[in-house]
């Protein structure tokens, strides 16, 4: 008689901790995927703050039209992503695509530089603001995205989560992860263009 009351309550606990666990872990790729929107929100802002950036120096810069086609073309890309935060490869691919977009307006950037009219223009003052202001928010949803996944990836990983995440398919997510040219310093040349 008392085997089975020892029975259930040996059953309801273990029920007990795979709900808790369960729940831990939804709540940890939840939170995941939201980190992963606010990355994606603050990319989506640098985005929209592109055609205005380079409205306000086309009419000081008509001849630069390289420059222009560059971050047109890169903002297009980005434009046509689409995204899954829990593929690898697509992560990948978006995050090029991401640093194409990058580095077309930082060699716009480095145009601008050569006209002093423009660098005093209070619209391109406060555009190019927002644009650097876009570029810290993007990294600090990065940071904030990566502790999302690790905390995701370790309760994946500890037992007794990684065997409730197997029965549920609930599985290890890739961080932010930079590309190989981040690793070392960029190289400026100021005397290329002033010649």
């Amino acid at each position: 008689m008392y085997g089975k009351w020892i029975l259930c309550g040996v059953l309801g606990l273990a029920l007990v901790a795979v709900c808790s666990s369960y729940n831990g872990l939804v709540t940890l790729d939840e939170t995941a995927t939201t980190s992963w929107a606010q990355v994606q929100n603050q990319y989506q802002r640098r985005y929209d703050l592109v055609p205005n950036l380079v409205e306000t120096v086309k009419g000081y810069a008509e001849h630069e039209k390289s420059s222009f086609i560059a971050v047109t073309e890169a903002r297009a890309k980005v434009g046509q992503m689409n995204v899954n935060a829990e593929d690898a490869a697509s992560l990948q691919q978006f995050f090029q695509v991401q640093d194409q977009l990058k580095s077309a307006l930082s060699r716009l950037l480095v145009v601008m530089e050569n006209y002093p009219v423009l660098k005093a223009n209070e619209s391109f003052l406060k555009l190019q603001d927002e644009l650097a202001g876009t570029e810290n928010r993007i990294a600090v949803e990065r940071r904030r995205f990566n502790e999302a996944v690790r905390g995701l990836n370790q309760r994946v990983r500890r037992f007794p989560g990684n065997l409730v995440a197997g029965i549920f398919g609930i599985g290890r997510r890739e961080y932010f992860d930079a590309e190989e040219q981040a690793q070392s310093a960029p190289q400026v040349n100021f005397g290329a263009g002033n010649q």
